[in-house]
């Protein structure tokens, strides 16, 4: 048996190498081997901080008289979800015809050609309270493939028919909402509100932080986010050691979490208490930012400067891996203890979330490290994922980047963040490459009325499965690439006053607007945007003269007064910065100086500025 997972990039299909079952990873070759052998298609998705993921590998994919049927029976494919985020996707979409209960591990039968005709998740190994074993599962589909197969394959025909109807609703443009549409989103998420315990709804209960950041955008949702950002920094769903947050918690008391920390859930969150200590100069708000930074920083970091992608929820104590277990000891018995293993995939739009985080809590709570830092992500980003004909790798792991095909919210996650670096430490070839990205989406070929497409056209294997609807929009954890690039779009606007990239993000949004009131939870991130979209462009830009030792560079706390501005960009540059960004095509830098040796802000709406001014009164 050929083991064709051992060299793979994504940590999880190396921890299924040894596994007795003949798995391949996603590609041509796993389809031609099927249609060769006339058999399904097992595809099996998951990530490597899944807790049930684990749980299947060791109870079934270990054992070898299901990897023997298996093996039989099936071509098996094994999906890094994190690595494929549209083969999960579109899995996940024909799952549904089939099942109610969604999640990880994702367990797909499909046909040769990769059309999906039955699906679940997790499968124990022996049939307990009516539940069928994994075993039974895979005896009843070889069966019905052998005496019912066409049955079967018209099946997989009308999930096929049935998504691409769904994808082609989908894609009917609305009016983007208006101020009083804005606020009835922010009292149907109030409605949802847990007066107990905070936080939205019952259990489980996530984070859902890109509806936090609408609410911080509402002057009517502000206190709501500052309500349920302080009863979770004071939860069980928070590390209080280490300072990073968990993915969710089973109970509605915050309580009992499911203990994987991912890299997107914390960027965001660390975004949101940042920009809550803006608001309110709430004490407990910065620890916390300052707990999370920590956490990147100091856990989920990696030695090239990209950050993981998550932390497992399991690790080793005496001998036996149990999920949860090393948060459960006192800090000094935890010291000696190995701490649970990180997925070291690197993976371009969740670094993205991480830089633009980084940025700009760094320039909001005055952390030039955060900014130094999220620098050298950046850096990575470009000289890592960006090929030579300025498309991105999805992910890599040591350098290493894999053949997977990068996503919309590869390049809307980057370019973001990018933007936010520029604007926080004057990086003028930061702010061109995130230019560079964003036009390439708009150039790319699409097929709808999207105004982005990816470029190379996303998986060609994928493609021709049947199931390459779009990419399901809402964003429950983190900004859909959708939205990702629209927010790009529209920072690119404020920056060069292209009224090209405002279009496309006014258009981007249209295509989620009638959605994302109805169901605001699922579409934070877009009704930020569309917040943005619906006001007066404010923009602020402070220049600081060139550094002179021994010279206090903010004499009267212009600068300290800018870091927490509520405008919708902010750059914070030194002189030679706002000269090659205005060189660079960066419009709102065109002549701004430092006007007599002192930091000099000039505040606008919609590129029309006052005059500039050396004080903070003047920013009011």
């Amino acid at each position: 048996m050929t083991n064709r997972l051992g060299d793979a990039i994504s940590p999880y299909l190396r921890a299924h190498a040894d596994n007795p079952v003949d798995w391949f990873p996603w590609g041509p070759e796993a389809f031609a081997e099927a249609r060769r052998r006339d058999v399904p298609l097992l595809i099996s998705i998951g990530y490597a901080t899944c807790h049930w993921c684990h749980v299947m590998a060791r109870e079934s994919f270990s054992d070898p008289a299901i990897a023997a049927r298996l093996n039989e029976r099936f071509v098996s494919i094994k999906v890094d979800r994190e690595e494929h985020p549209d083969v999960d996707a579109a899995y996940l979409s024909a799952a549904s015809a089939f099942t109610d209960g969604l999640g990880w591990p994702l367990t797909v039968f499909a046909t040769p050609t990769g059309g999906a005709f039955f699906a679940g998740t997790y499968f124990p190994p022996v049939a307990t309270g009516g539940r069928a074993s994994f075993l039974q599962i895979l005896d009843a589909v070889a069966d019905a493939w052998a005496n019912r197969r066409a049955e079967l394959e018209a099946d997989a025909g009308l999930v096929g028919e049935a998504l691409a109807a769904a994808a082609a609703r989908s894609t009917t443009a609305s009016d983007l909402p208006d101020q009083r549409q804005l606020d009835t989103a922010v009292e149907r998420l109030a409605e949802t509100e847990d007066p107990q315990f905070g936080g939205f709804g019952a259990a489980p209960k996530f984070p859902v932080a890109p509806a936090l950041g609408f609410l911080l955008e509402r002057e009517a949702g502000r206190a709501l986010a500052h309500r349920t950002l302080r009863q979770m920094a004071e939860s069980p769903l928070r590390d209080p050691i280490d300072g990073g947050f968990f993915r969710y918690a089973t109970r509605r008391d915050w309580s009992d979490p499911h203990y994987e920390r991912m890299l997107y859930d914390n960027a965001q969150l660390l975004d949101a208490y940042a920009a809550a200590w803006s608001q309110t100069g709430d004490d407990r708000a910065r620890e916390t930012a300052e707990g999370v930074a920590a956490f990147l920083l100091g856990v989920l970091r990696q030695p090239d400067g990209g950050f993981a992608s998550a932390q497992d929820s399991e690790s080793e104590i005496d001998g036996t891996r149990v999920a949860g277990a090393y948060y459960r000891v006192p800090a000094q018995e935890r010291a000696r203890l190995r701490p649970p293993a990180l997925d070291d995939k690197v993976l371009t739009g969740w670094n993205g979330f991480a830089i633009g985080a980084l940025a700009r809590a760094g320039r909001i709570l005055d952390r030039p490290a955060w900014i130094a830092a999220a620098g050298e992500a950046a850096r990575l980003m470009l000289e890592t994922h960006r090929r030579p004909d300025g498309t991105l790798g999805r992910a890599s792991v040591a350098g290493r980047v894999s053949d997977a095909v990068a996503t919309l919210e590869d390049y809307g996650g980057l370019a973001c963040g990018l933007l936010e670096f520029a604007l926080a430490a004057g990086d003028v070839q930061s702010a061109s490459d995130a230019r560079d990205l964003v036009d390439l989406c708009l150039e790319a070929e699409r097929g709808d009325d999207c105004p982005f497409g990816v470029p190379g056209g996303g998986d060609s294997v994928l493609q021709w499965t049947g199931l390459a609807a779009r990419v399901d929009p809402s964003e429950g954890a983190y900004p859909s690439g959708l939205t990702a690039m629209a927010t790009a779009a529209h920072t690119l606007f404020l920056m060069t006053a292209s009224r090209r990239y405002e279009r496309a993000a006014r258009e981007a949004m249209r295509l989620v607007a009638g959605p994302a009131v109805s169901v605001p939870s699922a579409f934070g991130a877009a009704l930020a945007l569309m917040s943005r979209l619906d006001g007066e462009a404010r923009q602020l830009v402070v220049v600081r003269p060139q550094s002179q030792p021994d010279v206090d560079s903010d004499p009267d706390g212009l600068v300290a007064a800018a870091r927490c501005h509520p405008a919708d960009v902010v750059g914070i540059v030194d002189e030679p910065a706002a000269v090659a960004l205005a060189e660079a095509g960066f419009e709102l830098f065109e002549r701004r100086e430092a006007r007599d040796g002192l930091p000099t802000a000039y505040l606008c709406r919609d590129f029309v500025c006052r005059l500039p001014v050396t004080s903070p009164a003047g920013l009011s």
